[in-house]
C-alpha cells in the first residue's frame, strides 16, 4: 500500500509522462492486460488514456484494471489514469519511493 506522499510523488511524475496505452471502446481485453503488465514491468508507472467512456465507466475500468493486473491505481484525472507496480528487483526499479 502506498502512503499519501508516495501517491503525490507518483502523480507528479505522471504529469510529465506521456500516455503509454490507450483503452478504447473494446475495454479491457487480454491483449490490453498483457501490454499493461509488460509496460509495468519495464516502467513501474504507466499512464493510460480512455476513449469513449464516461466518468462512471472509467472508474469501473480503473478498479477492474487494478484487480486484474495486480497493480495500484494511483489516480485519475479526466480521461487519463496512472497505475503503479513496484518491480520486485530493486536494481531494475525506475522509480524510488
Amino acid at each position: 500500500m502506498l502512503t499519501g506522499a508516495q501517491k503525490t510523488k507518483l502523480r507528479g511524475i505522471g504529469q510529465v509522462t506521456k500516455d503509454m496505452l490507450i483503452i478504447g471502446q473494446a475495454g479491457i481485453t487480454p491483449t490490453v492486460l498483457a501490454e499493461l503488465k509488460r509496460l509495468l514491468a519495464t516502467h513501474d508507472l504507466v499512464k493510460l488514456r480512455f476513449t469513449g467512456a464516461d466518468r462512471h465507466q472509467r472508474a469501473e475500468l480503473c478498479e477492474a484494471i487494478a484487480t486484474q493486473a495486480a497493480c495500484i491505481h494511483v489516480g485519475s484525472v479526466g480521461n487519463t489514469a496512472l497505475f503503479y507496480l513496484e518491480n520486485p528487483d530493486a536494481s531494475k526499479r525506475s522509480i524510488e519511493l
